[in-house]
């Protein structure tokens, strides 16, 4: 098909609930996409933080291909080998005793509610207040739409569900404020992704797991964009010398194929009997043998010291930049190969110009230049963003 035809037969017929670029893209090649006139894009967006063996990988391609020639989907009803794989995997480097695959980040933090509710109601029915931050995100599900603290995304769906509140990230002292007897769990991201990307600070998370002990609280961390690796730790919070009692992964755990997942202890997962919670697509071979590349990549490949050295290299060269244009950019904050460039405009244009000149970027939060690209990428990549964002921000 023509470009001209993808995008009529788009319009015509696909809900318009997403605020495209006029790209049609093709096929991709490690850190690059091309589109279908075969023009080169290298993606410092990776998918939103899925791709993170970018694009073709041999090792994923292969173990798809093979499981998709064996089987695709059977149901949770029987077991399956790289289910049982993937959940050892992930126990294993989680320390975790229980996993439960869903399909994508927000069904892994809707279970990780139902579960926290369930738990808490066992001791005390009107335990049940959920606290989440303020600009975070947990999903378009709508108890995650409810937890997700951004009221632009809660409009026209209510009446909301009850039992949420939120406070500020990184301030302490209104969480204190909230939290009494009646609070079931703390939801959080050890750093905030769609919000801004905003890091806490280094013993604010700390603090939050000491208020969950006092009200006997659960504390789950959702890593669905900062987790597997990105941040040059396997999870984000594991940076900060805490430990949670539920943690929510998807995004980058297949590479690319739709999945989530929940891991939790076996006190917590007591909790669930058979038929509190479910799925039919969840964990299905092909999304599991997809992330056993993955878990082993990111295990064994030495992909998190990549993820160190190039972050820190991207860094300080988006610092760089900081520091010859400070009319235009505010700060360069981040962990790793999650970096937020804070500019003092809107930033659609910016990306716009960048996609002109083959570099794909995003903005999130309005004015957040985001960087989450495969976690493949070297310095060369690098050296290859810098000119562009360089060029394009004299403009500004």
């Amino acid at each position: 098909m023509k470009a001209e035809e993808i995008y009529s037969e788009d319009a015509a017929h696909y809900l318009p609930v997403f605020a495209r670029y006029k790209i049609i893209l093709d096929h991709g090649e490690g850190p690059y996409v091309y589109d279908i006139r075969g023009e080169k894009y290298l993606d410092y967006l990776g998918g939103i933080a899925v791709n993170v063996l970018g694009h073709n990988h041999p090792a994923l391609v292969q173990a798809i291909s093979q499981q998709a020639a064996k089987m695709i989907h059977c149901s949770n009803l029987y077991y399956t080998e790289a289910q049982a794989t993937a959940a050892a995997k992930l126990s294993e480097i989680s320390g975790m005793d229980r996993v439960f695959f869903g399909n994508s980040g927000a069904e892994a933090n809707e279970g990780a509610i139902k579960l926290a509710r369930k738990y808490a109601h066992i001791s005390d029915p009107d335990k049940s207040l959920i606290i989440a931050a303020n600009h975070s995100f947990h999903g378009r599900t709508l108890a995650t739409l409810t937890a997700t603290g951004q009221p632009k995304y809660h409009e026209g769906f209510g009446p909301l569900p009850e039992g949420f509140t939120h406070v500020d990230y990184n301030d302490i002292k209104q969480l204190e404020e909230k939290m009494d007897e009646k609070t079931c769990a703390v939801i959080l991201e050890a750093i905030q992704g769609e919000g801004g990307v905003h890091v806490p600070d280094e013993d604010y998370l700390q603090k939050v797991r000491a208020l969950c002990d006092k009200y006997n609280a659960l504390l789950i961390f959702d890593e669905i964009q900062c987790g597997m690796g990105r941040t040059g730790t396997f999870f984000a919070y594991q940076q900060f010398g805490v430990k949670a009692d539920i943690v929510t992964l998807a995004k980058g755990l297949a590479g690319g194929v739709p999945i989530g997942a929940f891991m939790t202890s076996n006190k917590i997962a007591a909790a669930f009997h058979a038929g509190d919670h479910g799925t039919t697509f969840g964990g299905n071979p092909l999304a599991c043998a997809a992330a056993n590349v993955v878990l082993d990549a990111i295990s064994h490949d030495g992909l998190m010291e990549n993820v160190k050295k190039v972050g820190a290299y991207l860094t300080d060269q988006l610092k760089m930049l900081q520091s010859k244009y400070p009319a235009l950019i505010k700060e360069v904050r981040g962990r790793g190969l999650m970096i937020g460039m804070e500019i003092t405009k809107p930033g659609r244009d910016i990306v716009d110009d960048c996609l002109k000149e083959g570099m794909i970027i995003n903005c999130t939060a309005g004015n957040v230049l985001r960087f989450v690209p495969p976690l493949i990428i070297t310095n060369r990549h690098v050296d290859e963003l810098i000119p562009v964002l360089d060029e394009v921000f004299a403009k500004y």
